[in-house]
C-alpha cells in the first residue's frame, strides 16, 4: 500500500524540499502553505500522515493539530518546530501530536518517525476494519437462517446497504421484512443517524399525510402545535415505510416528489424543506397487480423498487426451521426460567411437516407456547399447538417447482428423516437405499440429523 503524506509549511523551500525527500522514500506527497489549506486536504479523506510547522499565517499548526486530533484521530501528526519553540512542541504533544522534530530537519530521524507513525496508522486502520466486520456480523445476526434463499438475502444486504439506493422488500406477512430493513440501515453509512419506521397500514388515511410530512399549528382541526413529520425526523438517516401498498394515491404523489426532488412542505405550510433520506419500503401485496388495478402509481413503484429483496415464506425454506426454532427456544427458555434445551423427534417432525401460513411470526409464537407447556427438558409433540401437532401425521413431501434434482433429493431425505424421528435405518429402508449411501448423501448435502437415531 502506498501512503499519502501531507507537508504543511509556509516556507516554500522547506515544504518542497521535504516533499521531494519523502517522494524518494516511495510516498505520495501533498503540499500546503498554511493550516487552512492543509485542513482542506485532510478533509478530502486521503491523507495518512500530516507533517506540519507550528507557526503559520491563516491557521496555525497548533489549531490544525486540534482539528485533526478531534475529527480524524487515526491520522498521526508530526510537528516541525524551531529551536526557540520547543515548549510549543511539548504542548502540541499534549494536544495529540504523534511526535515533533526540530529545524533544521534531520532527514534520517524524520524517515524513522514517518515509518513508525505510518505503522501505527496502518494498525489503526486494520483495527477499524476488524471492528466493522464484527459489527457487521452482529447487525445481521437478527436474521437467522442457513438456507440458500437466506444466504442470498445476506449477500444482497451486504451489497446494497452501503449505497443510497431505495429498496423494496417483498414477501408474505410474518417472513421478517422488518429485520431486513434493520440490517440495511445498520450496515449502511447512516447507521449512527435516525432510523424512523412507519407502519402505513396502522394509520388512518387522514393522519398518514401529517405523520409523514408534519403540519403547522392550526392547519387542521386538532393541530394545536407544529409537528415534524417522519421524513423530517429521518433527515440524514433512513425511513422505513412498512406496508407501502396500503397508502392512498394522494400520499403516493407526495412520497414520489420527495424521492425525486428531496423536498416537501409540511401540511399547511408554504416553506419548502429539503431532506436527505434513504427510503426502504416493504409490502406483502403484489404491487404490479395494484398498478394494473389503478390503486398504486407505476412511477412510484419504479422509484421504490431500485433494488428488490424478496423474502420467501418459511414453507419454501424449511432448512431454516431447526435453527429458528432452536433460537426461539433459547430465548423463551431464558425468559421463563425453564431448563428446556431441545425437541424430541416427533416434535421436530411436526415442525417440519407444518406449512406455517403465518411464517416466522407463527413459528415464534408456537415455540413460545411450547416452552411454556413443556414439562421436561425436551419439547414433545403434545407441547405443540393442535394445528402444528396434527401435521406430524402428514405423509407428504413438498418440493417447490423449479427445484433441481439435487435440491429435490435433499428435501426428500430431510423430510423423510424428520418424519421417522431421525431414525436413519428406517429412512434408508423407505427411500430404498443402503444406510452407507444415506450417510454419504446426508454428509454431501450438508443436512444435520440433529439427535437422529442410528437404528
Amino acid at each position: 500500500m502506498k501512503f499519502n503524506i501531507l507537508v504543511i509549511d509556509d516556507e516554500k523551500n522547506i515544504r518542497e524540499g521535504l516533499g521531494e525527500y519523502l517522494k524518494l522514500d516511495g510516498y505520495d506527497v501533498c503540499l500546503a502553505a498554511d493550516g487552512r489549506e492543509g485542513l482542506q486536504e485532510v478533509e478530502r479523506g486521503e491523507i495518512d500522515l500530516v507533517i506540519t510547522d507550528l507557526r503559520m499565517p491563516a491557521m496555525s499548526g497548533g489549531e490544525l493539530l486540534k482539528q485533526v486530533a478531534s475529527r480524524y484521530p487515526s491520522v498521526p501528526v508530526i510537528v516541525l518546530t524551531g529551536h526557540g519553540t520547543v515548549e510549543d512542541a511539548v504542548e502540541a504533544m499534549r494536544s495529540g501530536a504523534y511526535d515533533f522534530i526540530t529545524k533544521p530537519v534531520n532527514l534520517d530521524h524524520l524517515s524513522l518517525l514517518v515509518k513508525r507513525a505510518l505503522e501505527r496508522r496502518e494498525l489503526a486502520r486494520r483495527n477499524e476494519e476488524l471492528l466493522r466486520e464484527v459489527e457487521s456480523q452482529k447487525r445481521v445476526s437478527s436474521i437467522i437462517g442457513r438456507s440458500p434463499a437466506i444466504q442470498r438475502i445476506f449477500e444482497l444486504i451486504r451489497r446494497v446497504a452501503p449505497t443510497k439506493a431505495s429498496v423494496l422488500i417483498t414477501g408474505e406477512s410474518g417472513v421478517g421484512k422488518e429485520l431486513v430493513a434493520d440490517a440495511l440501515h445498520n450496515l449502511s453509512p447512516r447507521a449512527d443517524k435516525p432510523f424512523i419506521k412507519v407502519h402505513c397500514a396502522a394509520l388512518a388515511e387522514s393522519l398518514l399525510e401529517s405523520e409523514l410530512f408534519g403540519h403547522e399549528k392550526g392547519s387542521f382541526t386538532g393541530a394545536q402545535a407544529r409537528k415534524k413529520g417522519r421524513f423530517e425526523l429521518a433527515n440524514e438517516g433512513t425511513l422505513f415505510l412498512d406496508e407501502i401498498g396500503e397508502i392512498n394515491q394522494n400520499v403516493q404523489i407526495k412520497i414520489l416528489r420527495v424521492l425525486q426532488e428531496k423536498s416537501f412542505e409540511r401540511v399547511g405550510a408554504e416553506e419548502t424543506l429539503e431532506v436527505d433520506v434513504r427510503v426502504i419500503a416493504a409490502t406483502n401485496r403484489d404491487l404490479k397487480e395494484e398498478i394494473a388495478m389503478g390503486t398504486f402509481r407505476e412511477d412510484l413503484y419504479y422509484r421504490l423498487n431500485v433494488v428488490n429483496i424478496h423474502v420467501p415464506p418459511i414453507r419454501e425454506r424449511k432448512d431454516d426451521i431447526p435453527i429458528l426454532a432452536q433460537a426461539f427456544l433459547r430465548e423463551f427458555a431464558d425468559d421463563n426460567g425453564k431448563a428446556v434445551v431441545g425437541f424430541d423427534p416427533k416434535a421436530r417432525a411436526a415442525l417440519y411437516g407444518y406449512s406455517w401460513p403465518g411464517n416466522v411470526r407463527e413459528l415464534r409464537n408456537c415455540i413460545e407456547s411450547a416452552v411454556v407447556m413443556a414439562g421436561s427438558s425436551l419439547i414433545g409433540i403434545d407441547d405443540l399447538p393442535p394445528g402444528v401437532r396434527n401435521s406430524a401425521d402428514e405423509s407428504v413431501v413438498r418440493i417447490p417447482l423449479g427445484s433441481s434434482l439435487a435440491e429435490a433429493e435433499r428435501v426428500l431425505i430431510r423430510d423423510t428423516l424428520a418424519a421417522q424421528g431421525g431414525n436413519k435405518s428406517r429412512t434408508a429402508e423407505i427411500l430404498g437405499i443402503g444406510r452407507k449411501t444415506l450417510y454419504q448423501k446426508i454428509q454431501d448435502s450438508g443436512l444435520e440429523a440433529g439427535n437422529a437415531s442410528p437404528e
